[in-house]
């Protein structure tokens, strides 16, 4: 092994005892380096995303509360205090604006936990009248809102839509136990094994 100088070595012109000491440094980056490239290179993660704002509730954001996000595809449904009464907002990511949903929104109901299938044209959400709970389904196409879960008689929470629309699962309480039922969009309940095969 050839005798190389090292200048942090103790005695000066002493032999290194370990010449690989001065890359074992660089050696250590390396890895770190390439995971921080990885992380924000062409990947483009984690990247925020800025949407805009508008003190006058016309945007994604306002003066008011936006709460319980939900995004599928190009569009994000949310819940806000903008008009006085907890209602459902919808938001296309790409042409950046407010998607108009008429017949969705009521004075009497107080809207939860929205969820949109990826095309945008159903969304279902819980909601409150008169101390009694509901899954509703809206359809953008023909501007109606259904009652879901007209005939439980048990509180119901918490719904999600699967992407293609055909699917909606929520969490019902009966006898003080919450239990997860999936029904069609057409308000019919689907026949899911309750043990696991």
């Amino acid at each position: 092994m050839p005798n190389t100088q090292c200048s942090q070595c103790p005695m000066p012109n002493a032999p290194c005892p370990m010449p690989h000491a001065q890359y074992m440094k660089r050696i250590f980056f390396i890895p770190i380096f390439l995971s921080l490239s990885l992380l924000t290179g062409c990947f483009g993660y984690p990247r925020l995303l800025s949407y805009p704002f508008d003190p006058g509730g016309r945007s994604f954001n306002s003066l008011a509360s936006e709460l319980n996000p939900q995004i599928s595809g190009r569009y994000i449904v949310f819940i806000t205090d903008r008009r006085g009464s907890q209602d459902v907002y919808m938001f296309d990511t790409v042409t950046r604006d407010l998607v108009d949903l008429p017949g969705l929104n009521s004075l009497d109901a107080i809207a939860t936990h929205p969820s949109v299938s990826q095309d945008g044209r159903y969304v279902v959400f819980g909601a409150s009248r008169q101390g009694r709970s509901a899954i509703f389904l809206y359809d953008r196409e023909t501007r109606q809102s259904r009652n879901l879960t007209n005939n439980l008689q048990s509180e119901v929470r918490n719904p999600t839509i699967s992407a293609d629309g055909s699917r909606i699962a929520f969490e019902s309480s009966n006898n003080g136990q919450w239990d997860v039922l999936v029904y069609d969009r057409y308000g019919q309940p689907l026949n899911i094994p309750q043990e696991p095969r």
